[in-house]
């Protein structure tokens, strides 16, 4: 599901215009993002748990050479679900759901598909690789108000 996606759900089921349901779901990503930057550690009730943690420099392999590189220390965003989303994610039968299938919420009326495996995230020696993950800045056009300098120091240990 896309963003866009949720905008038009969210718009039709609460009977607001798209254009201000997409602009109250953006103020939401920004405020769990500039939420993140700031203080590491969001939760949200019965959703889950965003946090910051810091991902040890490491060697990794390039695929492509063969070559062993060194990846450097960073920052990465991790999710833990909550109670109530695990309970649901756990409803889904396994062997009655096929890839791309949606699967219907007997208590919302919701669909979504099944849950799929994704391919391991290999760190690419290229200089984008070592941008932290978090940080991203508001978008111009809705600035966001004052926030305050971020705790965590940068990968590196570089002010």
């Amino acid at each position: 599901m896309t963003k866009k996606e949720i905008v038009k759900t969210i718009s039709e089921e609460c009977g607001l215009t798209q254009l201000k349901t997409k602009e109250i779901v953006q103020k939401t990503f920004e405020a769990i993002i500039d939420t993140l930057v700031a203080e590491g550690r969001i939760e949200l009730r019965n959703f889950g748990v965003f946090e910051v943690k810091k991902r040890a420099a490491r060697k990794a392999r390039n695929p492509r050479s063969g070559d062993r590189v060194d990846v450097p220390e960073k920052f990465v965003v991790t999710f833990k679900p909550g109670k109530e989303m695990e309970e649901r994610v756990l409803q889904i039968p396994v062997e009655s759901a096929e890839p791309h299938q949606p699967v219907k919420q007997e208590d919302t009326g919701i669909s979504s598909p099944p849950p799929q495996a994704s391919p391991p995230i290999r760190p690419s020696p290229t200089p984008e690789s070592q941008t932290p993950s978090v940080g991203i800045p508001p978008s111009p056009a809705s600035p966001t108000p004052h926030t305050p300098a971020s705790p965590y120091p940068p990968p590196g240990g570089q002010p």
